[in-house]
């Protein structure tokens, strides 16, 4: 059994896809100060991990809550429960960086015309 193959279990017990567990942790690894934070299940998708940077990048995967939290464990980052917790504030401050980014990349292209 090999490192990652224990977080590949499926449900709501493990991560389901080995693809997911790979990039989860390559993320970690190049990104600074990441905290995972579990999001419920829905009616629409199983239980979720948020992984959220020091400068408010993130990314999110279906895991499964006891996936995410064995996942975070492994990975050495701290795990959140978002229904207690919330989203951090620098999540935020990054979408709403993001959003002026791209309205202004679209102006500019607008400004510019068609070629």
């Amino acid at each position: 059994m090999g490192l990652l193959d224990r977080f590949r279990r499926g449900g709501s017990r493990g991560v389901a896809d080995a693809g997911d567990t790979r990039y989860l942790a390559d993320w970690v690894r190049t990104h600074t100060g990441v905290e995972a934070y579990v999001e419920p299940k829905t009616t629409v998708t199983d239980v979720t991990a948020v992984l959220v940077a020091a400068d408010g990048e993130w990314t999110r995967r279906v895991v499964g809550e006891q996936g995410a939290r064995r996942l975070a464990g492994w990975l050495g980052i701290p795990v959140y429960d978002v229904a207690r917790t919330g989203y951090p504030q620098r999540m935020r401050d990054y979408d709403a960086r993001r959003r002026v980014e791209r309205k202004r990349a679209l102006e500019e292209e607008l400004r510019e015309g068609p070629d």
